[in-house]
Protein backbone atom coordinates (compact mmCIF):
# COMPACT_ATOMS: atom_id res chain seq x y z
CA UNK A 1 0.00 0.00 0.00
CA UNK A 2 1.41 3.78 -1.04
CA UNK A 3 1.92 6.20 1.45
CA UNK A 4 -1.04 8.14 -0.01
CA UNK A 5 -3.33 5.29 -0.04
CA UNK A 6 -2.31 4.44 3.68
CA UNK A 7 -3.11 8.53 4.72
CA UNK A 8 -6.29 8.01 3.14
CA UNK A 9 -7.03 5.11 4.89
CA UNK A 10 -6.37 6.15 8.02
CA UNK A 11 -7.36 9.75 7.38
CA UNK A 12 -11.16 7.97 6.57
CA UNK A 13 -10.85 5.63 9.25
CA UNK A 14 -10.57 8.39 11.78
CA UNK A 15 -12.95 9.72 10.43
CA UNK A 16 -15.48 7.21 10.55
CA UNK A 17 -14.26 7.20 14.37
CA UNK A 18 -15.40 10.22 14.71
CA UNK A 19 -19.04 9.24 13.21
CA UNK A 20 -19.17 6.40 16.32
CA UNK A 21 -18.35 9.38 18.86
CA UNK A 22 -21.52 11.22 17.62
CA UNK A 23 -23.50 7.45 16.99
CA UNK A 24 -23.09 7.15 20.77
CA UNK A 25 -24.38 10.57 22.00
CA UNK A 26 -27.46 10.19 19.22
CA UNK A 27 -28.31 6.88 20.08
CA UNK A 28 -27.64 8.06 24.33
CA UNK A 29 -30.29 11.08 22.98
CA UNK A 30 -32.33 8.59 21.17
CA UNK A 31 -32.94 5.72 23.59
CA UNK A 32 -35.03 8.38 25.60
CA UNK A 33 -36.91 9.82 23.05
CA UNK A 34 -37.95 6.51 21.37
CA UNK A 35 -39.28 5.63 24.88
CA UNK A 36 -41.10 8.97 25.20
CA UNK A 37 -42.38 8.74 21.56
CA UNK A 38 -42.21 5.71 20.67
CA UNK A 39 -44.04 3.72 24.07
CA UNK A 40 -46.16 6.65 25.11
CA UNK A 41 -46.92 8.96 22.25
CA UNK A 42 -45.10 11.98 23.64
CA UNK A 43 -43.63 14.67 21.57
CA UNK A 44 -40.71 16.03 24.00
CA UNK A 45 -39.24 19.35 22.26
CA UNK A 46 -37.38 19.62 25.46
CA UNK A 47 -35.82 16.79 25.56
CA UNK A 48 -32.83 18.34 24.17
CA UNK A 49 -32.95 20.63 27.42
CA UNK A 50 -32.32 17.66 29.61
CA UNK A 51 -29.57 16.73 27.74
CA UNK A 52 -28.14 19.67 28.30
CA UNK A 53 -29.16 19.53 32.07
CA UNK A 54 -27.06 16.54 32.27
CA UNK A 55 -24.39 18.32 30.39
CA UNK A 56 -24.29 21.27 32.90
CA UNK A 57 -24.51 18.47 36.24
CA UNK A 58 -21.08 16.85 34.55
CA UNK A 59 -19.50 20.74 34.57
CA UNK A 60 -20.11 21.87 37.77
CA UNK A 61 -19.20 18.15 39.06
CA UNK A 62 -15.98 18.51 37.43
CA UNK A 63 -15.46 22.20 38.50
CA UNK A 64 -16.41 20.35 42.34
CA UNK A 65 -14.06 17.84 42.02
CA UNK A 66 -10.90 19.12 40.68
CA UNK A 67 -10.58 21.78 43.48
CA UNK A 68 -11.33 19.10 45.95
CA UNK A 69 -8.79 16.54 44.30
CA UNK A 70 -10.94 13.78 43.25
CA UNK A 71 -10.82 14.93 39.47
CA UNK A 72 -9.93 11.51 38.24
CA UNK A 73 -13.57 9.64 39.97
CA UNK A 74 -16.01 12.59 38.48
CA UNK A 75 -16.96 11.10 35.72
CA UNK A 76 -18.74 8.21 36.60
CA UNK A 77 -20.06 9.81 39.50
CA UNK A 78 -21.32 12.40 37.44
CA UNK A 79 -22.81 10.10 34.99
CA UNK A 80 -25.08 9.04 37.81
CA UNK A 81 -25.65 12.74 39.04
CA UNK A 82 -26.71 13.45 34.69
CA UNK A 83 -29.28 10.74 35.16
CA UNK A 84 -30.43 11.55 38.67
CA UNK A 85 -31.00 15.20 38.42
CA UNK A 86 -32.36 14.76 34.89
CA UNK A 87 -35.06 11.82 35.71
CA UNK A 88 -36.12 14.39 38.89
CA UNK A 89 -36.75 17.03 36.57
CA UNK A 90 -38.48 14.93 34.02
CA UNK A 91 -40.54 13.28 36.72
CA UNK A 92 -41.74 16.49 38.14
CA UNK A 93 -42.56 17.63 34.52
CA UNK A 94 -44.93 14.65 34.21
CA UNK A 95 -46.72 15.39 36.85
CA UNK A 96 -47.06 19.45 36.24
CA UNK A 97 -47.37 19.56 32.48
CA UNK A 98 -47.04 16.00 30.20
CA UNK A 99 -49.88 13.92 32.45
CA UNK A 100 -52.29 16.29 31.24
CA UNK A 101 -51.56 16.25 27.46
CA UNK A 102 -51.39 12.42 26.35
CA UNK A 103 -53.29 11.89 23.46
CA UNK A 104 -52.98 15.30 22.16
CA UNK A 105 -49.77 15.15 20.56
CA UNK A 106 -50.03 18.46 18.80
CA UNK A 107 -50.17 19.84 22.51
CA UNK A 108 -47.51 18.41 23.99
CA UNK A 109 -45.45 19.55 20.74
CA UNK A 110 -46.45 22.92 21.78
CA UNK A 111 -46.09 23.18 25.37
CA UNK A 112 -42.79 21.05 25.32
CA UNK A 113 -41.18 23.50 23.02
CA UNK A 114 -42.66 26.59 25.62
CA UNK A 115 -40.95 24.88 28.45
CA UNK A 116 -37.83 24.37 26.25
CA UNK A 117 -37.72 27.89 25.58
CA UNK A 118 -37.91 28.24 29.52
CA UNK A 119 -35.87 26.09 30.14
CA UNK A 120 -32.60 27.53 27.97
CA UNK A 121 -33.59 31.12 29.43
CA UNK A 122 -32.71 29.41 33.07
CA UNK A 123 -29.58 27.88 31.72
CA UNK A 124 -28.64 31.69 30.60
CA UNK A 125 -29.06 33.07 33.86
CA UNK A 126 -27.66 30.45 35.52
CA UNK A 127 -24.10 29.87 33.39
CA UNK A 128 -24.44 32.68 31.11
CA UNK A 129 -24.64 32.69 27.58
CA UNK A 130 -20.94 31.31 26.98
CA UNK A 131 -20.30 27.76 26.59
CA UNK A 132 -18.45 25.91 28.98
CA UNK A 133 -16.16 22.91 29.36
CA UNK A 134 -16.00 20.40 32.46
CA UNK A 135 -12.49 19.36 33.32
CA UNK A 136 -11.65 16.11 31.90
CA UNK A 137 -9.94 13.41 34.22
CA UNK A 138 -6.30 12.49 33.02
CA UNK A 139 -7.56 9.26 31.79
CA UNK A 140 -9.71 10.72 29.78
CA UNK A 141 -7.29 12.70 27.74
CA UNK A 142 -5.10 11.53 24.87
CA UNK A 143 -5.17 8.85 22.56
CA UNK A 144 -4.51 5.49 21.36
CA UNK A 145 -2.40 4.46 18.82
CA UNK A 146 -3.47 0.88 17.12
CA UNK A 147 -1.28 1.69 13.93
CA UNK A 148 1.19 4.83 12.70
CA UNK A 149 -0.88 7.49 11.41
CA UNK A 150 -4.35 6.50 13.41
CA UNK A 151 -5.14 7.93 16.61
CA UNK A 152 -8.40 6.80 18.36
CA UNK A 153 -9.49 9.68 21.54
CA UNK A 154 -9.69 7.30 24.80
CA UNK A 155 -13.03 9.51 25.24
CA UNK A 156 -14.48 8.29 22.02
CA UNK A 157 -13.40 5.10 23.25
CA UNK A 158 -15.48 5.54 26.33
CA UNK A 159 -17.78 6.82 24.55
CA UNK A 160 -18.46 3.74 22.95
CA UNK A 161 -18.57 1.61 26.09
CA UNK A 162 -20.83 3.89 27.82
CA UNK A 163 -23.63 3.09 24.96
CA UNK A 164 -23.17 -0.10 24.85
CA UNK A 165 -23.57 -0.61 28.66
CA UNK A 166 -26.85 2.05 28.50
CA UNK A 167 -28.09 0.45 25.26
CA UNK A 168 -28.00 -3.23 26.82
CA UNK A 169 -29.38 -1.45 30.05
CA UNK A 170 -32.47 -0.61 28.22
CA UNK A 171 -32.89 -3.58 26.53
CA UNK A 172 -32.56 -5.51 29.83
CA UNK A 173 -35.22 -3.41 31.29
CA UNK A 174 -37.76 -2.71 28.45
CA UNK A 175 -37.89 -6.51 27.32
CA UNK A 176 -36.64 -8.78 30.11
CA UNK A 177 -38.32 -6.84 33.49
CA UNK A 178 -41.80 -6.70 34.67
CA UNK A 179 -41.89 -3.10 34.85
CA UNK A 180 -41.03 -3.03 30.77
CA UNK A 181 -44.07 -5.51 30.58
CA UNK A 182 -46.03 -3.27 32.58
CA UNK A 183 -45.07 -0.55 30.22
CA UNK A 184 -45.75 -2.37 26.60
CA UNK A 185 -49.46 -3.71 28.24
CA UNK A 186 -50.22 0.49 29.06
CA UNK A 187 -49.13 1.47 25.40
CA UNK A 188 -50.95 -0.93 23.95
CA UNK A 189 -54.51 -1.31 26.14
CA UNK A 190 -54.55 1.22 28.74
CA UNK A 191 -57.72 0.10 30.09
CA UNK A 192 -57.01 -3.31 30.01
CA UNK A 193 -53.91 -2.59 31.91
CA UNK A 194 -55.28 -0.92 34.93
CA UNK A 195 -58.12 -3.47 35.09
CA UNK A 196 -55.20 -6.26 35.83
CA UNK A 197 -53.90 -3.84 38.68
CA UNK A 198 -50.85 -1.78 36.94
CA UNK A 199 -50.81 1.72 37.94
CA UNK A 200 -50.91 3.11 34.92
CA UNK A 201 -49.98 7.07 36.37
CA UNK A 202 -46.83 5.54 37.81
CA UNK A 203 -45.69 3.76 34.77
CA UNK A 204 -46.57 7.08 32.53
CA UNK A 205 -44.59 8.88 35.47
CA UNK A 206 -41.45 7.29 35.26
CA UNK A 207 -41.35 5.74 32.20
CA UNK A 208 -41.41 9.66 31.01
CA UNK A 209 -38.77 10.37 33.65
CA UNK A 210 -37.01 7.43 32.77
CA UNK A 211 -36.51 8.78 28.94
CA UNK A 212 -35.12 12.21 30.52
CA UNK A 213 -33.12 10.35 32.52
CA UNK A 214 -31.13 8.88 29.49
CA UNK A 215 -31.21 12.21 27.79
CA UNK A 216 -28.63 13.34 30.97
CA UNK A 217 -26.67 10.43 30.32
CA UNK A 218 -26.13 11.58 26.99
CA UNK A 219 -25.67 14.97 28.55
CA UNK A 220 -22.88 14.16 30.33
CA UNK A 221 -21.10 11.95 27.34
CA UNK A 222 -21.69 14.99 25.21
CA UNK A 223 -19.11 17.03 27.26
CA UNK A 224 -16.29 14.64 26.57
CA UNK A 225 -16.47 16.05 22.99
CA UNK A 226 -17.71 19.37 22.98
CA UNK A 227 -18.67 22.71 25.24
CA UNK A 228 -21.45 23.27 26.60
CA UNK A 229 -24.11 26.36 26.22
CA UNK A 230 -27.59 27.43 26.92
CA UNK A 231 -28.59 26.28 23.24
CA UNK A 232 -26.27 22.67 22.88
CA UNK A 233 -29.37 20.26 23.31
CA UNK A 234 -31.99 21.52 21.04
CA UNK A 235 -28.76 21.45 18.10
CA UNK A 236 -29.38 17.89 18.85
CA UNK A 237 -33.28 17.48 18.86
CA UNK A 238 -33.64 17.27 15.50
CA UNK A 239 -31.07 14.47 14.56
CA UNK A 240 -32.67 12.86 17.57
CA UNK A 241 -36.62 12.86 16.33
CA UNK A 242 -35.08 12.12 12.78
CA UNK A 243 -33.36 8.77 14.28
CA UNK A 244 -36.16 7.29 16.16
CA UNK A 245 -38.91 7.96 13.03
CA UNK A 246 -36.36 6.92 10.40
CA UNK A 247 -35.65 3.57 12.92
CA UNK A 248 -39.23 3.39 13.45
CA UNK A 249 -41.00 4.11 16.60
CA UNK A 250 -40.60 1.60 19.68
CA UNK A 251 -38.01 -0.25 17.67
CA UNK A 252 -34.97 -0.56 19.97
CA UNK A 253 -32.58 -2.55 17.47
CA UNK A 254 -34.43 0.37 14.67
CA UNK A 255 -33.42 3.16 16.77
CA UNK A 256 -29.25 1.57 16.72
CA UNK A 257 -29.61 0.90 13.10
CA UNK A 258 -30.99 4.58 12.59
CA UNK A 259 -28.56 6.37 14.72
CA UNK A 260 -25.93 4.16 13.20
CA UNK A 261 -26.41 5.62 9.55
CA UNK A 262 -27.01 8.86 9.88
CA UNK A 263 -24.06 9.49 12.18
CA UNK A 264 -21.75 7.73 9.99
CA UNK A 265 -23.33 9.59 6.85
CA UNK A 266 -23.00 12.67 8.46
CA UNK A 267 -19.38 11.80 9.59
CA UNK A 268 -17.97 10.75 6.04
CA UNK A 269 -19.90 13.41 4.34
CA UNK A 270 -18.70 16.35 6.34
CA UNK A 271 -14.94 15.14 5.45
CA UNK A 272 -15.86 15.58 1.67
CA UNK A 273 -18.44 18.56 1.93
CA UNK A 274 -19.22 21.41 4.18
CA UNK A 275 -21.12 20.56 7.48
CA UNK A 276 -24.27 22.71 6.63
CA UNK A 277 -24.65 20.54 3.13
CA UNK A 278 -23.39 16.93 4.40
CA UNK A 279 -27.06 17.31 6.82
CA UNK A 280 -28.74 18.62 3.89
CA UNK A 281 -27.78 15.60 2.02
CA UNK A 282 -28.92 12.95 5.11
CA UNK A 283 -31.85 14.74 5.54
CA UNK A 284 -32.48 14.53 1.60
CA UNK A 285 -31.72 10.55 1.25
CA UNK A 286 -33.73 10.19 5.06
CA UNK A 287 -37.08 11.61 4.08
CA UNK A 288 -36.41 10.10 0.45
CA UNK A 289 -37.01 6.81 2.16
CA UNK A 290 -38.97 7.44 4.19
CA UNK A 291 -41.72 8.47 1.69
CA UNK A 292 -40.94 4.51 -0.02
CA UNK A 293 -41.32 3.41 3.81
CA UNK A 294 -43.30 5.54 5.67
CA UNK A 295 -43.31 3.38 9.28
CA UNK A 296 -39.29 3.33 9.46
CA UNK A 297 -36.68 1.03 8.94
CA UNK A 298 -38.15 -1.80 11.50
CA UNK A 299 -41.94 -1.75 12.99
CA UNK A 300 -43.35 -3.60 15.16
CA UNK A 301 -46.23 -6.16 14.07
CA UNK A 302 -48.81 -5.95 16.66
CA UNK A 303 -52.30 -7.85 16.47
CA UNK A 304 -55.04 -6.03 15.61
Amino acid sequence: MSNETYTLFATLLMQGFAGLSLFSVLLLMALGLAIIFGQMGVINMAHGEFMTIGAYTTYLISTFAETHGFLGESFFLSLIAAFGVAFAAGYLLEIVLIRRLYKRPLYTLLATWGVSLVMQQVFRQAFGAREVSPALPEWLSGSYQPATGIDLPVSGLMLLVLMLVVTFGVWLLMYRSRWGIQVRATTQNRTIAGAVGINTKRVDRLTFALGCGLAGIAGAAFTTIASTGPTAGGLYIVDTFLVVVFGGAASLFGTIASAFSIAQAQSVLEFLMTGSMAKVLTLVTVVLILMMRPEGLFSLKVRK
